[in-house]
């Protein structure tokens, strides 16, 4: 440090991005910034209904609908970008696609030698890369490291410690390849970056939502923000199972198909006795009246039944500053945490 930094004070570091989500019903994008160790700041919103033309496909409505998202935010939300970190161009572009053009998955790989050893993230990246899934017509863009136990113990700083055996949980992400192209290209003709990081809907969401409530270490998330609706369950901390339920025509029908999806986790693991429920408003009260007033206690071999809580914006609006007067969009705020998380494991 110089002798000018101590007499004026340091600058801290701000950093800024662009995060869109993509989804079958709607597209919407932020500008969000970070300074220091200060909460993220959400400057600028704004969420585009998907509507197809007779006889277009999804898709293409979809890109259609991000073209003009796109314009919107270069128009209206950079000059709100440049007022405050005094440039309109983001670091980063960060963009969630949910279903049906993405699927998430989780994996454990094991890690074991005769002698003991130094534990490296060049050993699990390579051993990553030798074990990693293939999907036809799928994209890989996501192989996140979500727990890491060494010794038998879970560690959050695992790297560089003798180990005998290890085992990391791995998030994987895969987004429909065509879909990835016309997205990246899209944006790209936009903002003229190629730095761009797609990761799917349902990973980020069970990942957001366990950075809203940390000390809930045993929980399944439901997250029901596109047409299928993704179960994943938490336990000790890790995530070690996630599936999917198929998509539904009726409130009835969805109920029936995640109480066949409840008892086929059950099978394999204990069912913890919290419900974390992520949906879009107004979806989110009718599908957590479902819950509650079906007959899930037996799923549980207990006659009472699992507490669900509705994850709602009001949760997360103390862990990110809403500067836009603008009402909070819960699913831009859940990509703000997990974008502002992302910064704080690169530094």
């Amino acid at each position: 440090m110089s002798f000018l930094d101590g007499l004026f004070g340091t600058t801290e570091r701000t950093a800024s991005a662009v995060l869109i989500d993509v989804g079958a019903e709607s597209v919407a994008g932020a500008y969000v910034c970070a300074t220091g160790n200060a909460l993220p700041e959400v400057l600028y919103t704004c969420r585009l209904p998907v509507k197809a033309h007779s006889g277009e496909h999804r898709t293409a409505a979809m890109v259609r609908a991000l073209q003009i998202l796109g314009d919107t935010l270069v128009r209206e939300g950079a000059p709100v970008l440049a007022r405050t970190t005094g440039t309109g161009s983001a670091d980063s572009i960060v963009v969630s696609i949910d279903a049906p053009w993405q699927e998430t998955s989780v994996r454990t790989e094991h890690f074991e030698q005769n002698a003991p050893f130094v534990f490296t993230k060049k050993l699990v990246v390579e051993t990553l890369k030798k074990t990693g899934l293939t999907a036809e017509g799928k994209l890989l863009v996501d192989e996140s490291i979500i727990g890491t136990i060494l010794n038998g113990y879970e560690t959050r700083d695992p790297y560089g410690k003798i180990a005998h055996r290890a085992t990391v949980v791995v998030l994987t992400s895969f987004i429909d390849t065509a879909v990835a192209k016309s997205v990246s290209e899209t944006l790209q003709s936009i903002y003229h970056t190629k730095h761009i990081l797609p990761i799917a809907g349902s990973s980020l969401h069970c990942q957001a939502v366990h950075l809203v409530f940390p000390h809930e270490r045993d929980a399944l998330i439901f997250d029901a923000t596109g047409p299928l609706t993704t179960i994943a369950l938490l336990r000790r901390g890790l995530f070690v199972s996630i599936s999917e339920v198929p998509a539904a025509t009726s409130l009835a029908e969805w109920m029936e198909n995640v109480v066949t999806e409840l008892a086929d986790v059950g099978k394999r693991y204990p069912l913890p006795r919290i419900i974390f429920l992520v949906a879009r408003e107004p979806e989110v009260s009718s599908l957590s009246k479902k819950l509650a007033s079906a007959n899930l206690g037996g799923l549980w071999l207990s006659d009472s039944q699992p507490k669900i809580v509705s994850v709602r914006s009001d949760h997360i609006v103390g862990l990110v500053r809403q500067v836009t007067m603008a009402p909070p969009d819960f699913i831009l705020l859940l990509l703000t945490l997990f974008w502002w998380h992302s910064l704080e494991d690169e530094g």
